[in-house]
Parts: structure tokens; C-alpha cells; sequence
């Protein structure tokens, strides 16, 4: 399948949950480094992106931002690589824990790693994920009920599943538990993990532009 597609990150950002699917899906793309402060807030890129962050993709003229969006859009538009749900039973697992993690587990960690508590009690329904505990006990609940997260086979959202488990545990922002370690060491054997880290690594070896 012939595609434009361009990547547009840093490597020191979650441009690297997308670089590791974009080396799931195995096509050619090209990548357009930004640095933060400078050609992340230039004109031509806020055109791309109004937030100024990466990372994002350009696919045939297509805008897709956010993470998980990205993961979940390229499991989609190409799904020769077998990325994306096959039925409903893969797929409500798929879209659940894809968006739980992208929205209330993010939100918790978040929180936590800013402001060191959770809210108060009395403010929790106003958080939208109740509280860091809980967040972090549901998540576990996802990684334990099957090998991947959507059942017994590798999708995309055991890619941003999976980065986001791997960060938490290497920066201490998710509880160090054995599911989420068994999850994590079975995630990143995959060669396009190993792939997508040695391009990041290799880049971020580089010097910034001025």
C-alpha cells in the first residue's frame, strides 16, 4: 500500500509510543524532528498541531494528534499488519482500556506525580478517575485477565498500553507489581519495540538544532 505518511516528534517525548507502532505496521514513513520551544511552536508546525507538542502524523494529507489517537488511526489504515480488533469481544476490550489509560490513568498519574495526593475525597467525582489507587487497581485488572489487552494476541493499544506501563515502572509513577512487570517484559521482546528504541536513542545521541 502506497502512503504519504510523516512522523513528526522528539525523541525525548511520547513521540515514541507512535515510532514504536509506526514500526509495528512496518511502511515507510518519514520523520521531521521538532525541538521544543523552537520549531514546535514555529507557524508551519502550529498549522499541523495548534497545541505546539508532539508527537504527530500527517498520512495523505490526514492530521492525527494524540497518542492514542495515532496508535488506534494506523491500526486502522493499515491493517495488514493485524493491529487492529478482529471482533466485538477483542474490540471492547480494545477501546476500553485504550481510553481508560489515555484518560483516567494519565489523569491520575499525573496528579499524583504533581501535586504528591490525590483530591480530596469530597473532590474525587469532580477528577473524573476517583483516585490514583483505584485508577492503578483497574489497570492491573486489564494486564492480568488475558496476555494482551485485548485478548490473547498483540494489538495497538498494548503498544500505548504497554509504553505507558514501561515508563511508569522505570520513573516510579505506577505501583512496581509483578503483573505489570510479567506485561511489560512480554510487550517490549517485540522487535519493532527494540527497533523504535534504538532509532530514538540514535537520535536523541544527536545535537539539537540552534
Amino acid at each position: 500500500m502506497s502512503s504519504d505518511l510523516v512522523f513528526y516528534t522528539n525523541p525525548q517525548s511520547r513521540g515514541r509510543i507512535v515510532r514504536w507502532m509506526l514500526e509495528e505496521i512496518g511502511v515507510p514513513y518519514r520523520t521531521e524532528v521538532l525541538e521544543y520551544g523552537t520549531s514546535m511552536k514555529s507557524p508551519e508546525y502550529l498549522a499541523i498541531n495548534p497545541m505546539g507538542k508532539v508527537p504527530a502524523i500527517v498520512h495523505d494529507g490526514n492530521v492525527v494528534t494524540e497518542c492514542a489517537a495515532i496508535c488506534a488511526y494506523l491500526a486502522e489504515a493499515f491493517p495488514e499488519a493485524g493491529l487492529a480488533p478482529i471482533d466485538n469481544a477483542e474490540r471492547a476490550n480494545y477501546y476500553r482500556w485504550l481510553f481508560f489509560t489515555a484518560g483516567p490513568v494519565e489523569a491520575a498519574i499525573t496528579n499524583k506525580s504533581l501535586f504528591g495526593s490525590d483530591p480530596a475525597p469530597e473532590k474525587e467525582r469532580m477528577a473524573g478517575y476517583g483516585n490514583y489507587a483505584a485508577a492503578i487497581d483497574a489497570l492491573s485488572s486489564a494486564v492480568k485477565a488475558n496476555p494482551y489487552i485485548a485478548g490473547n494476541r498483540f494489538t495497538a493499544v498494548d503498544v500505548y498500553v504497554g509504553a505507558q506501563v514501561g515508563w511508569g515502572l522505570q520513573f516510579g509513577t505506577i505501583d512496581k507489581r509483578d503483573e505489570f512487570a510479567t506485561y511489560f517484559a512480554r510487550v517490549s521482546e517485540r522487535e519493532a519495540f527494540k527497533r523504535a528504541n534504538e532509532k530514538d536513542d540514535a537520535l536523541a545521541q544527536e545535537p539539537s538544532e540552534a
